[in-house]
This record gives structure tokens, C-alpha cells and sequence, in this order.
């Protein structure tokens, strides 16, 4: 024990519920992939604005990609906890860019089809997408509609076997090495949430176009602005009813939103982490600047943080795992971790001082990537909304 009945180093990590011996053998060996594969090239990426599409076959070589997904389709057999054990590991690469091209694939994109397809689609788009062989995107924002998916105006028209879709969407993630985007329609001129399909578009034809977009952040990923003009879409390639789209964006969200709570969890975690170190050896006025009062109190409360979001996003988890309906915790834990990211990130560049500030240690891409977290995957607004008509306001 140290001063004052203090005990001198935090005790040891225990495996945490939900999650079991199994995941933390997962656990293991993802960090042993992120740290010999992804961490030591993830600044030549950030630099690159791109990383390679070799990774996904990569993912999916080692298991990665169908860790949720049944054998019988190439998958691992496990479930969704597994996957979150991805979300969290994922976020010690070193760029969230690469984490979020791997994550959107696996997590956003494929979902629909793997919940919603037939047969013959789970042959087609899951089980390249389980061995990485085709990237997926899931497309739904346009310029004009974002959370807003009723003011959706890319449309299909219907021909003889199939669809013709034009239209624009925007901010789409492997927008641009999509072998297919999973996306989000207008089929009938009906006005609101009703009239919405969805469609797989193959990216492969006359019609389709799509162009990187720049950003804050999330360099190493590609963002795109996709143009639909005139593309064909074959009878086979509907996923799920006809104008029951908005059932499919409503069915993915939950697990989007806990996937993004647990990444930024395990964001915090890991630029406090490296702050700490820096602080146990960065000297200022002749002593290191950890034993400042000021700055050991910033440590305390970043803590603090990290711990409650992580204990709401594991609550949010535990719920939406054993069935029940978990919309208003699983809202409250992103609402909670995504400011909170950003907020940790800045206050650990404000420990660095001017090397916080400066691209080589890795804490000013923190911040950066941070601040799309309170407006992708529903806007902090839109998380408050949900909240307040869930208590009957």
C-alpha cells in the first residue's frame, strides 16, 4: 500500500461479463494481428490516404470477418460478442481510418444481407464477404438526408427483370473499393418512411461512379460521394420485402451504435494510456509532470469517464445480447462515449503540450478521428431525440 492507504498500482483486469474465456483467447490473438499487421503501418497509411485492399482477404484468412457468422457459410460460429471483441481490438491500430473501412464491412455492410437475403444472396455477398474476397459498403446518406432517411431521393424505377436506380449518396465508407453496396432506395413516390427498398448494387457497371472524398479525419479509409446514373439492378438483388427498407435501416442501427460505443471506449483507453506513460516521463520544473496535482486530477477524471462508458456500453451489450429491447441503453452509451472520445483525446493532447500537437506521436490523429463519433451513426441530437420520446416527452 502506498500514502494514505493507497494502493500503489490498479489491480489486474478480470474478464468482464458478457464476455468469457473464449473471447479472451479472441482477444489475444487480435492483438497479436493488430500489433504485428496493422499498428506498424498505420502512419505510411494515414500519410497514403489509403489502405490496402489487401487486408480484407487478410481478415478474412484469419477468421475475423466471420467471427458471428455459421460455419456452413464460411464463418467461425460464434456471436455477437465476438464481434465486439472486433470493435474494441480494432481500435489499438493506430488509425481509426483502417478501423473503420475493416469494421463498416463486417459490422454495417454485411448484416443486412446475412439477416435479410435469401439463399442464394448469402452465397453471393456473405461468404465473399465472411473470406474478404468482396468489400462491402452499406449506402443510405445523401446529400440531403442523413439520420433523416425519410427525405431519401435516390429512386428506382422498374424494368423488365429488375431496376433501374439513380441517384446520389454520400460520406460512404469503402465507398470507393466497394465490390457492392448495400443500399437504401426509393421505390414508390409515397412520401415519409414508406416506399424505401433495398437493393445490392453491384459497383462493376455502366452507371455507377464513385470519387474519395477529403476529411478531418479517418484518412487511411475512403470516404465517397457515389453517382447512380441509370444502374441496373437485377429482380434477384431486392434484399428483403419491397418497400419495407426502413424495417432493414432500423434492424442494423442498434448494433451500428454498440459497435461504435465499444470502439470508443477502447479509443479512450488507449490515448489515456499512452498519455499516462508520457506523463511518468515528461519533466517540467524538475519533476515529472505526472506529480502535479493539476495533472494527476485530469488523469482521475478522464478515468472516470473511461470506466463509466465502458460500464454503460457493457450494460447496453448484456442487454441487446440476451434479446432484450436495449434501444434506449444502447442510445445512451453512444450518446455517452462519442462526445466523451473526443473530449479524452483532447484533454491527453492537452497533457502532451506541443508534442500533442504534433503528428508524430499520434495524439493529434486522435483527436481528429474522435470528432466524427457525435455525428456518424446518428448525431448527437438525434440520440438526445430518441432518449426524450422513449420517456414519453
Amino acid at each position: 500500500m502506498g500514502a494514505k492507504g493507497l494502493p500503489q498500482e490498479p489491480s489486474a483486469r478480470q474478464i468482464m461479463p458478457p464476455f468469457g474465456e473464449e473471447h479472451d483467447e479472441l482477444r489475444d490473438s487480435l492483438r497479436r494481428f493488430v500489433a504485428a499487421e496493422l499498428a506498424p503501418n498505420a502512419d505510411e497509411w494515414e500519410r497514403e490516404r489509403w489502405f490496402p485492399n489487401e487486408l480484407f482477404p487478410r481478415m478474412g484468412e484469419l477468421g475475423f470477418f466471420g467471427l458471428s457468422k455459421p460455419t456452413e457459410i464460411g464463418g467461425q460460429g460464434g456471436d455477437v460478442l465476438h464481434e465486439a471483441v472486433l470493435a474494441e481490438e480494432l481500435a489499438a491500430c493506430g488509425s481509426a481510418g483502417v478501423a473503420a473501412g475493416l469494421g463498416a464491412h463486417v459490422a454495417i455492410a454485411t448484416p443486412p444481407v446475412w439477416k435479410f437475403g435469401t439463399d442464394d444472396q448469402h452465397e453471393r455477398y456473405v461468404r465473399p464477404s465472411v473470406a474478404g474476397t468482396k468489400i462491402a459498403a452499406l449506402g443510405i446518406t445523401e446529400p440531403d438526408a442523413g439520420s433523416d432517411v425519410a427525405s431519401l431521393r435516390t429512386h428506382a424505377k422498374e424494368v423488365d427483370g429488375g431496376w433501374i436506380i439513380s441517384g446520389e449518396k454520400c460520406y460512404i465508407t469503402n465507398g470507393v473499393r466497394a465490390d457492392f453496396v448495400v443500399m437504401a432506395v426509393k421505390t414508390t413516390a409515397e412520401g415519409g418512411h414508406g416506399g424505401i427498398s433495398f437493393f445490392i448494387v453491384d459497383t462493376d457497371q455502366a452507371g455507377y461512379s464513385a470519387s474519395k472524398l477529403e476529411k478531418m479525419g479517418w484518412h487511411a479509409s475512403d470516404t465517397a460521394l457515389i453517382a447512380l446514373d441509370e444502374v441496373f439492378v437485377p429482380t434477384e438483388n431486392l434484399l428483403g420485402g419491397l418497400n419495407e427498407g426502413f424495417k432493414l435501416i432500423m434492424a442494423n442501427f442498434q448494433w451500428e451504435r454498440l459497435m461504435m460505443a465499444l470502439g470508443s471506449v477502447a479509443a479512450m483507453q488507449l490515448v489515456f494510456d499512452k498519455t499516462l506513460l508520457y506523463a511518468a516521463e515528461r519533466q517540467a520544473f524538475g519533476r515529472k509532470i505526472g506529480n502535479f496535482q493539476a495533472i494527476r486530477h485530469k488523469f482521475a477524471n478522464m478515468a472516470t469517464t473511461i470506466e463509466a462508458g465502458r460500464a454503460l456500453t457493457y450494460h447496453a451489450l448484456r442487454l441487446f445480447y440476451d434479446g432484450h429491447d436495449a434501444t434506449r441503453e444502447v442510445t445512451m452509451a453512444k450518446l455517452k462515449t462519442q462526445r466523451d472520445c473526443f473530449e479524452v483525446a483532447d484533454e491527453c493532447l492537452q497533457i502532451h503540450g506541443g508534442a500533442g500537437y504534433m503528428v508524430e506521436y499520434g495524439i493529434e490523429r486522435a483527436v481528429r478521428d474522435a470528432r466524427l463519433g457525435p455525428i456518424g451513426g446518428g448525431t448527437d441530437e438525434v440520440m438526445a431525440e430518441i432518449l426524450g420520446r422513449s420517456m414519453g416527452l
